[in-house]
């Protein structure tokens, strides 16, 4: 995790941002309404990320990462979801399980894991939610028991981002389903579809269904489905250690809501540039709709919550460099950022009329994509009693 003292120079952070907008420019904005539409998963532009190193953004150049700070990440987040959110989604998945390896992994699960990871040579998610247990964790009935040098897991688990295209996981188990409390029987577990060296599908583990959704149509989300399914236990117990799952679950939390407040930021941006640029252009009774008052108090209102997101972001993402507890910063930004999204392409959409409706403008995708930001990496309902309870904490009497 960088310190202060690893951040870019505010010239190097430019150049990568520049590259990130050029590339957007060229290959991204020609396809990403058709790709979306289509619901069609951009197997060119992941290939182009893996050239631009994202799969490897957070992970330390030792491994062959790019070693960047969260505050220069949460800007490449923001800059890549105003041209088309679902792509952020592929490789913040990949660097939450990344981040876990990284922060919590054995000298021998870094050098093994992370090289693939960096490269995207192995890309992933995190394999948290089952069909009866979301925001709470502990419900989690994913088993996976001790025999010899090998986990067997058996299980399943849903709503898991890069499950179909993707080929590993960082996959939170019980590994002592009687523990009490639940917390302490929980682990997180490394797993892949294929042999890591050749290739090969493994028995075992399988995918379910693809699961359809409103919007964030460009990433897979599946199932996967564990019978008898067997890890090697010193390669995929992240740690070396039963019962810590949890808290690394937890941990990786953190930079994943600094990544869906980034992507809200980025949404919210582009409905509002959308709008600005639409509102001078559409005229009403003689006069472009900017002039309307109606219009000008949405356009106000419509900016400074874009802006104070943004903020709020940055304050997060500063926090998360300097190594602390960030539940309430990550909660803050998540939780302030999402409902802006949502309200600003609301607003956009009704900025535009009936063409905000229409598929033909970004408007329309902008609108589907925001919700999902208020839902995924913890509700918002769950952000808000994170604040409080560590505003208290924080706060004590």
């Amino acid at each position: 995790m960088p310190d202060a003292s690893q951040y870019l120079s505010d010239s190097d952070e430019a150049l990568i941002i520049e590259s990130i907008e050029k590339w957007l420019e060229k290959k991204v904005a020609p396809v990403a309404m058709k790709l979306e539409h289509a619901n069609e998963y951009p197997h060119e532009l992941v290939e182009d990320m893996k050239e631009l190193g994202l799969f490897g953004a957070l992970i330390d150049p030792a491994y062959g990462g790019l070693g960047l700070s969260a505050m220069t990440y949460s800007k490449i987040v923001q800059t890549i979801a105003e041209e088309w959110m679902s792509l952020t989604g592929i490789f913040n998945s990949h660097l939450m399980m990344a981040q876990i390896v990284q922060r919590f992994g054995t000298d021998r699960q870094r050098e093994y894991w992370l090289p693939k990871f960096a490269s995207g040579e192995l890309r992933g998610g995190l394999g948290l939610t089952e069909p009866d247990a979301g925001t709470d964790l502990q419900a989690i009935r994913t088993v996976a028991r001790r025999k010899g040098d090998k986990y067997i897991v058996n299980g399943a688990k849903t709503w898991i981002s890069n499950a179909i295209e993707g080929q590993a996981n960082a996959l939170l188990v019980k590994t002592d389903p009687a523990a009490e409390p639940r917390y302490k029987g929980m682990s997180i577990l490394i797993v892949t579809k294929i042999d890591p060296e050749t290739g090969a599908p493994l028995p075992g583990i399988r995918n379910g269904n693809k699961l359809e959704k409103l919007g964030y149509k460009g990433i897979d989300s599946g199932e996967f489905i564990f019978n008898d399914f067997e890890v090697d236990a010193e390669l995929s117990l992240v740690g070396g250690e039963e019962g810590k799952g949890f808290f690394m679950a937890t941990g990786g939390l953190e930079i994943g809501r600094i990544n869906i407040a980034a992507r809200s930021v980025g949404i919210a941006k582009r409905a509002l540039r959308e709008s600005v640029a639409y509102a001078q252009s559409r005229k009403t009774m003689g006069k472009p709709i900017c002039e309307h008052q109606a219009i000008q108090l949405k356009l106000g209102d419509m900016a400074a919550r874009t802006r104070a997101a943004e903020l709020l972001v940055e304050d997060a993402a500063r926090a998360y460099d300097t190594g602390q507890r960030i539940d309430m910063e990550a909660g803050m930004a998540k939780y302030f950022a999402s409902e802006t999204a949502v309200e600003v392409a609301t607003e956009a959409m009704r900025i535009h009329g009936g063409y905000g409706y229409s598929k033909e403008y970004v408007i329309e995708r902008l609108y589907r994509d925001a919700p999902l930001m208020c839902i995924g990496e913890g509700t918002n309902e769950m952000q808000r009693i994170i604040i409080a309870k560590q505003l208290v904490k924080r706060s004590p009497v």
